[in-house]
């Protein structure tokens, strides 16, 4: 086991927590072993008392560098990544949600590809953390991906509604600036041949018939990645076709970018309409989720 997570295995979330009397919640770094004998770490941030978990799913190649030495701080005002929902945790914190921020797994130090966020592996790993936040909280548990996180949320929503997977411990999801188009010359085909052949409509490809829980669709009107057009939105919510609820939500305005398209300081980012769409995400759900008796 790497040194560094097996210190985090071995003091737990007591000596590398950050508590906020304030707000009642405290944030630290947890480092959980899965069923296929890998670490998973992420940002846990667990208020008093929860009314729902949020397992947020970044995109890029997801590498949040957790492992680093020292450990890096993750407190509210802490910068950890420039993603959307990274930068935006707290947020959901605000909602009263226990919130899990995942970094790559031990076994993906470089980041995850398209096809590693497909797999069996991946979706296991998912459902080792929901597993943990059930036991934290037993409280609904929502997947939460933006952009090349939305292969990893829908990865997993499949897993739990079709293999399995966590079955009990995942409720909803909730997919933003999800990947939806890949051109067959374009340098995502370049890079990953095997993916655009098989997925060439990017997450439309996925079996999202198997998906059975709530699912909420966010897009930006203005988003301007050729892989994530907010015009999809529709052709992504008619394959969800055993989804309990489907609905979409399309977002405007916003900052001026300060990054390219695809990138995080965007409107493929919600750049400047942060807390409008973790608000707007919040009451999906709040609304449909359906606490334990």
């Amino acid at each position: 086991m790497n040194c560094v997570l097996r210190l985090i295995v071995l003091l737990g979330t007591l000596s590398l927590a950050n508590w906020n009397a304030a707000s009642g919640e405290s944030t630290s770094i947890v480092s959980i072993p899965t069923p296929r004998g890998v670490q998973q770490p992420f940002i846990l941030i667990k208020p008093d008392h929860a009314i729902a978990s949020v397992i947020l799913l970044a995109g890029g190649n997801g590498v949040l560098k957790l492992n680093r030495v020292p450990p890096p701080p993750v407190g509210a005002n802490d910068f950890v990544s420039g993603n959307f929902l990274v930068r935006s945790r707290e947020k959901f914190a605000g909602h009263g949600f226990m919130v899990a921020a995942i970094d790559v797994p031990s076994d993906q130090p470089k980041g995850m590809s398209p096809s590693f966020r497909v797999s069996n592996d991946h979706a296991i790993d998912i459902g080792a953390v929901a597993h943990y936040l059930k036991r934290q909280a037993d409280v609904p548990v929502w997947l939460v991906g933006t952009s090349a996180g939305t292969w990893s949320a829908a990865r997993a929503a499949i897993g739990a509604s079709r293999d399995g997977i966590a079955s009990g411990s995942i409720d909803g999801l909730v997919l933003t600036s999800t990947v939806t188009r890949i051109a067959p010359r374009s340098t995502f085909a370049t890079v990953f041949p095997e993916i655009a052949r098989d997925f060439p409509s990017g997450v439309i490809s996925m079996a999202l018939s198997e998906i059975t829980m709530p699912t909420l669709i966010v897009s930006h009107s203005e988003d301007a990645c050729e892989l994530t057009p907010a015009v999809d939105a529709e052709a992504l919510a008619r394959r969800l076709t055993h989804a309990a609820k489907v609905e979409i939500a399309l977002l405007n305005g916003g900052d001026p970018p300060k990054s390219v398209p695809c990138e995080a300081y965007a409107a493929h980012g919600y750049y400047g309409i942060e807390t409008e769409a973790v608000d707007r995400i919040a009451d999906f759900v709040t609304t449909n989720s359906k606490r334990t008796p």
